[in-house]
């Protein structure tokens, strides 16, 4: 315990709940687009009609008709699953938690992007791993550079996020994909692929997941509902080869037994009953819209020395400031002009990151965001 340190964006949270503070901290979907009445709907259906089954307990694998669904769905993005290999989890943070009481022993080395998603360091460390980043550029992490770190450090897994990519937003390109999954085969190297963000691309080609080469069963995969509906419902799932699948669904068993059974009968009602698709194409553009709407603030506000990435898809853009910024103290002070962001520190494992913001704009209208982007404009022009 003494190693892990708080989430700072759960803690800036409490902060940015104020109606006055314009954040772009939370990794928030738009609340305005969950799709409240049809949800409302589903669940009307769900209790009139089977009701006292989906009160009830169920199965630890998950709803079965669900499970069909999201099989179904890999499939439509180029995955070989059946619904024998899907596990319906409390959000795909719990994969996280799954994979790590899976694999980890204390000390043991996961290797991962850097930097990488804060959640995935922290449900990690809860097990005492070791990290060691992957080489990185501006096409994602470099499959080349694998097999020596494998030789050297000897991994449980690799942790990646390959679409639109939590902090930085970038994509891991499409010709690295099959070079992944084929040194994973070949140095039998297991692969968790966290896939939240991959139906949210606004721009260009979608790209089949890393699972569409897992040829040898090296890749479990992770997905959530959190995006495409609302995190509220709290349901996510993966997708794993069979000897992992039936030691993950024991982990899942001592864990909580079950994810909620009527969440999962609600979700399924919802995505069977509703043009999914149409409802989909509204949050893309609608992001799409809101990302183009913070870069242009970013280059008409920004001074000189600030560059930031520009995603095809997502809900993030990263800033890298000047060698000297301190992004925790710019934090303060921009908390006292009424906005807020995720200093970048907490997404590197070890040290370093102190001058990279984390800026979301998912969750701020137009209007917040040009207003939002100024004051923080002002504050990194005003930086000593």
């Amino acid at each position: 315990m003494r190693q892990l340190r708080p989430s700072t964006i759960r803690e800036i949270l409490k902060v940015t709940a104020q109606p006055e503070i314009i954040s772009f901290a939370g990794g928030l979907p738009a609340p305005e687009l969950f799709p409240v009445e049809a949800i409302r709907a589903a669940a009307d259906e769900v209790l009139a009609h089977s009701g006292r089954e989906a009160l009830q307990y169920g199965p630890s694998e998950g709803f079965p008709a669900l499970r069909e669904w999201i099989a179904e769905e890999m499939k439509r993005r180029g995955m070989r699953v059946s619904a024998a290999e899907v596990l319906v989890t409390n959000g795909s943070q719990q994969v996280l938690d799954l994979a790590a009481k899976l694999f980890l022993n204390p000390g043991d080395v996961v290797l991962m992007e850097n930097p990488t998603y804060l959640a995935a360091i922290q449900a990690f460390q809860t097990f005492e791993a070791r990290f060691v980043p992957v080489p990185t550029d501006g096409l994602g992490l470099i499959p080349e550079a694998l097999p020596e770190l494998i030789r050297r450090h000897r991994p449980k897994f690799l942790y990646t996020i390959p679409n639109f990519q939590n902090p930085t937003g970038v994509t891991l390109a499409a010709e690295r994909r099959p070079i992944l999954a084929r040194i994973a085969a070949e140095h039998a190297l297991t692969v968790v692929e966290d896939d939240p963000y991959g139906k949210l691309r606004y721009r260009g080609a979608d790209i089949p997941p890393v699972k569409h080469w897992d040829e040898d069963g090296r890749v479990i995969y992770a997905s959530t509902f959190s995006k495409t509906i609302a995190p509220g419902l709290r349901l996510g799932w993966l997708a794993a080869p069979a000897e992992s699948f039936s030691r993950l669904l024991i982990l899942k068993q001592a864990s909580d037994l079950h994810t909620s059974n009527f969440d999962q009968r609600v979700a399924h009602a919802y995505l069977t009953q509703n043009d999914q698709p149409s409802h989909l194409e509204r949050i893309r553009r609608a992001y799409g819209e809101r990302f183009a709407v913070m870069d242009e603030a970013l280059r008409a506000e920004m001074p000189a020395g600030y560059e930031w990435t520009h995603p095809d898809g997502g809900m993030f853009l990263w800033v890298t400031g000047p060698a000297g910024l301190d992004a925790l103290t710019l934090l303060e002070q921009a908390i006292k002009r009424q906005v807020a962001f995720v200093p970048g520190r907490d997404f590197f494992p070890a040290e370093g990151g102190s001058n990279y913001l984390r800026l979301n704009f998912s969750n701020s209208t137009p209007e917040q965001i040009r207003e939002g982007v100024r004051r923080l404009a002002t504050l990194c022009r005003d930086w000593r």
